[in-house]
């Protein structure tokens, strides 16, 4: 497994993450397909058995009971110094206000059972709080000792960088991370986001480097019971389905050609793209081995132009 930093903090995160939104209750007004509670704990074994130490949660996910599942198992299988723990705040009462994020962190420090969190990410941007209240709130949260580094997802590159220069021009803790969604088959934020964060030398961690699986496999749907109810992850996809369906064929025949999975066509692309970490929200222990593999499978640049040149602009998701 490799390691880098997380942004210019001293935190080393594995070049895999597990992504544990796989993870906790089922619900009907949630996902339905998330593993248990020893399915979790098995899986989480696992990561860690391969190298991995990092794992991103939210204190929504299933209700909680994702961060619930995650903190019994770190507390079980190693020592709490020894991961990098992430969870989010916003898709809650009050989203960023100050009054909400210092509730918020409470609850998900609660759950997880520590008394700190490495990285904690704000979900989205939110229009209805100030900058000013927001970034006040995150940076109290790493005074008081409770935050170790900040991080943000899914918005517009004018949201960050209005965030990240309110924090910079005014002493407050800036973000380390962005965890925005990027993979072959949705590019957009290649065009402000991600160079906004490299001018900022902020890590990037996408999340969806499969878009939910449609990249590991050359049929756009399969019968697994994520790909039958997951239908937030059909609306971010399906309506690009005849402009994708290439896409999905030519990592098809990388794989061939290399005889390995498509998943690690995919995600060594997002490698070789300089993201940090390959976030994947495993159900099966071989998802996160294909990932443990793809940080090592190096395309070649003919390779990656290959598979990019079929890509068509999108509807932007992700950022609200």
């Amino acid at each position: 497994m490799k390691y880098s930093k997380l942004g210019k903090t001293d935190i080393e995160i594995s070049a895999v993450c597990v992504g544990c939104m796989s993870f906790g209750k089922r619900s009907e007004d949630f996902h339905l397909w998330t593993l248990d509670e020893p399915e979790s704990e098995q899986m989480i074994r696992h990561a860690l058995d391969l190298g991995i130490n990092f794992f991103d949660t939210a204190n929504t996910y299933s209700h909680g009971t994702s961060e619930e599942f995650l903190g019994r198992a770190i507390r079980n299988n190693c020592r709490r110094e020894d991961v990098v723990l992430a969870s989010k705040v916003y898709f809650n009462e009050g989203h960023l206000s100050g009054e909400a994020i210092h509730r918020e962190i409470e609850g998900t420090l609660k759950r997880l059972g520590t008394d700190y969190l490495d990285l904690y990410i704000i979900h989205r941007f939110d229009y209805g709080t100030p900058i000013a209240e927001t970034m006040e709130a995150l940076d109290d949260l790493v005074k008081q000792g409770k935050v170790r580094a900040l991080g943000a997802s899914a918005m517009y590159g004018y949201q960050f960088m209005n965030m990240q220069n309110y924090a910079l021009n005014n002493g407050l803790t800036p973000f380390s991370s962005m965890q925005n969604h990027y993979n072959l088959i949705y590019r957009e934020d290649e065009r402000e986001l991600i160079p906004i964060c490299r001018q900022f030398g902020v890590t990037l961690t996408p999340y969806s480097p499969l878009a939910g699986g449609r990249l590991a496999r050359p049929e756009w749907d399969s019968d697994s019971e994520r790909s039958k109810t997951d239908w937030f992850s059909r609306g971010k996809y399906d309506g690009f389905r005849d402009q994708d369906m290439p896409i999905l064929a030519r990592v098809k025949e990388l794989a061939d050609k290399y005889g390995v999975t498509m998943s690690v066509i995919a995600l060594a692309w997002l490698m070789k793209k300089d993201v940090a970490t390959l976030m994947v929200g495993p159900t099966k222990a071989r998802y996160l081995d294909e990932a443990a593999a793809a940080v090592d499978f190096v395309l070649s640049d003919e390779d990656c132009l290959y598979l990019e040149e079929l890509y068509v602009p999108h509807k932007v998701v992700g950022a609200l």
